[in-house]
């Protein structure tokens, strides 16, 4: 993998886990309710789960795109389609960083982990946005050094940008700061999203 590549790859992995939605309050609420251990344990059983459907994604596309080559454009261009979706739903966003923080009953750290695990393999998000994240990676992609990187890139980012939430929930300053930029983040976020999505069509 060439590091032109591995760089789009990085800044796509590390959107995807800043974008607001279902495993940032579920981190959230485990960090404000059971303290600095039980958000580390949900954020990075969320990160395993990413890492596993990143192995399955990679897999399962580049043998339906080694079988099913004209595959690779319908994906590509519905992987984009979402990828619109996300972005203009987060131009639009009020601040939904700031609406969705909130804390929960506290519980174990096991606990903690077993749900951060499980809202990352039975997210419909999830799936649809690797489909979109892995199409135009895969059929570039031919080492096996290269495909380590492909699973361990996203594993690792989703895993310290949620431990850097957790750390930053620790911190009432710095939380008060991220509500109030709470709507900038989402609509720079946005931006980014639609013009990755604009550069995925021109090189379907």
């Amino acid at each position: 993998m060439t590091l032109t590549l591995w760089l789009s790859l990085l800044a796509i992995c590390l959107l995807g886990a800043m974008s607001p939605g279902p495993s940032l309050v579920m981190v959230t609420k485990h960090s404000l309710a059971g303290g600095k251990a039980n958000g580390l344990a949900a954020a990075w059983a969320h990160a395993f789960g990413i890492g596993v459907y990143a192995f399955i994604s990679m897999v399962g596309l580049a043998v339906i795109f080694h079988q099913l080559p004209w595959l690779y454009q319908i994906i590509s261009y519905a992987g984009a389609a979402y990828l619109i979706y996300l972005g203009v739903n987060a131009i639009r966003s009020k601040g939904g960083i700031a609406a969705k923080l909130e804390a929960g009953q506290t519980m174990s750290v096991w606990q903690s982990a077993k749900e951060g695990l499980l809202i990352s393999l039975l997210s419909p998000k999830i799936s649809l946005f690797f489909a979109a994240l892995f199409s135009p990676f895969v059929a570039s992609v031919h080492s096996i050094d290269g495909k380590i990187l492909m699973v361990m890139t996203p594993f690792i980012i989703d895993g310290l940008w949620y431990t850097l939430i957790t750390l930053m929930l620790s911190n009432q300053r710095l939380l008060n700061g991220l509500r109030k930029k709470a709507v900038l983040i989402d609509r720079l976020s946005g931006l980014i999203l639609v013009a990755l999505a604009g550069k995925i069509i021109l090189s379907a």
